[in-house]
């Protein structure tokens, strides 16, 4: 490595943690992306002096340009708000694969008695890469309903996942100690596949997320193990960054919804436990519907509305009409704020960039800490397709699955208004108590129409 490809990659890394730094605010989340792109773009340029490529090789990595850089490019701008999830699910189990079959290349290249520095971590980059593609393309699939969103298990799960994983053990503990041929390697690999699916599909559906920061963690050691195969410290860098940022947002989903990691990966969390839907909840108890042009009145004469939105609003696209609304309100002097939770939508930021999409202010965006206090003051709680993050049985039930999990304070409002297409419960599959709360006055419908009504009928209030 010279000087110059050297100095190169430094600034790589400078970049990549400059933008990192970036993402932590909306405001600046946009330009981190570009910084980042930017080291990324330098890595790759300052790498191409150190490939020794034969004629084959320059017409296989051309083609691979070729397909990686369109479906990278047509995927990132194609895919909708609410599809965010699932993205981030295949490019980190694409990274995870590759990593994977990088360590392969090196083990083959080695022989049968590769050092204990090549060895170690190919044996750790296959093996945590292989979980991570598999792991990532099941939960691609339970998002994207083509697997069920419920856990799937059957007796003895954990001891056969304990059994796979004592065997990828004694695998990769012979190929380092005694020796690195295609007979062990390659079933090291396939045990990691399985490993992957059978870890992931036991875990709820509204759980992916938090499963997808792991896997994506998991992607980052993994390439950071193949940096160290390579020598490559540009790999390094990038892939710890990947790892310690993907297990720190890991640890704070869990604590966001008041779980250990633990009851999250091994709870089997998710299986809807709540009756029918319809007006009437559980046991009997009715809800108290209303009509557009009531709750626009209602709005209309308030002078506080906070909004909490949740993936209801991402899957009916009404970021613009929920803007529209609150600018109607603010016309008539009625102060507009929204909640945030840590865990609204489908990953940590989704609404914050949903919003931010539509122009809302960076400044009306609060947090969960920073809005609490306020609900209290406020005259309307609209909730907009949210419903655990608002779940009283947080605080009030001990023996719920969301006991302990911090939620906003929307039944603190002096009324509340919930915009739902109907009264089923949401990902954590539980009846909520606030839909039946005197104060609650529910709105039934897609949440971009039902937006559009209210908007129409403020303005003519």
């Amino acid at each position: 490595m010279t000087v110059a490809v050297a100095l190169a990659y430094l600034l790589a890394a400078v970049l990549f943690i400059l933008g990192l730094i970036q993402l932590s605010s909306p405001k600046s989340a946009r330009r981190g992306n570009q910084i980042a792109a930017v080291g990324m773009a330098i890595a790759l340029l300052a790498t191409i002096p150190l490939l020794h490529f034969t004629g084959a090789g320059i017409a296989i990595t051309l083609i691979g340009l070729l397909i990686g850089i369109p479906i990278g490019a047509f995927g990132a701008r194609r895919v909708k708000m609410t599809a965010i999830p699932q993205m981030v699910a295949l490019f980190n189990g694409v990274g995870g694969g590759a990593a994977a079959v990088v360590a392969v290349s090196e083990l083959l290249l080695q022989g049968s008695h590769p050092p204990f520095a090549v060895a170690f971590p190919s044996v750790f980059s296959i093996v945590i890469g292989s979980v991570s593609f598999a792991g990532s393309l099941v939960a691609f699939a339970k998002l994207q309903a083509l697997l069920t969103g419920t856990p799937i298990t059957y007796p003895g799960q954990q001891i056969v996942n304990g059994a796979l994983a004592l065997a990828i053990v004694a695998l990769a503990v012979y190929l380092i100690a005694v020796a690195s041929t295609p007979l062990i390697f390659v079933p090291l690999l396939i045990l990691g596949l399985v490993l992957g699916v059978a870890f992931v599909l036991p875990i709820g559906g509204a759980d992916m997320p938090v499963v997808i920061s792991l896997l994506n963690a998991f992607t980052g050691l993994a390439v950071a193990a193949s940096g160290f195969v390579l020598g490559n410290f540009a790999l390094i860098v990038a892939g710890t960054l990947v790892g310690a940022s993907g297990t720190l947002l890991t640890r704070l989903m869990s604590d966001a919804m008041g779980r250990s990691l633990g009851n999250v990966l091994f709870g089997a969390f998710g299986t809807v436990t709540a009756g029918p839907a319809g007006v009437a909840g559980a046991e009997g108890k009715s809800v108290r519907s209303g009509t557009p042009e009531d709750i626009a009145t209602l709005l209309a004469y308030s002078r506080k509305v906070i909004v909490v939105p949740g993936y209801g609003l991402a899957v009916a696209q009404g970021q613009h009409a929920v803007k529209e609304l609150a600018d109607e309100l603010e016309k008539r002097g009625v102060e507009v704020e929204y909640a945030i939770h840590p865990v609204a939508g489908r990953m940590p930021g989704h609404m914050n960039v949903l919003l931010a999409e539509a122009n809302v202010p960076y400044d009306q965006l609060k947090e969960m800490d920073q809005i609490n206090d306020e609900f209290k003051s406020a005259d309307v709680a609209l909730v907009v397709g949210a419903n655990d993050v608002v779940n009283p049985a947080a605080h009030n039930s001990p023996g719920s699955p969301i006991y302990g999990m911090p939620i906003l304070n929307a039944d603190e409002a002096k009324n509340i208004v919930f915009m739902k297409r109907s009264m089923r419960p949401g990902f954590a599959g539980i009846d909520n108590e606030l839909l039946y709360d005197p104060k609650t006055v529910m709105l039934f419908g897609d949440a971009k129409d039902s937006l559009m009504k209210l908007v129409a009928a403020v303005k003519a209030a």
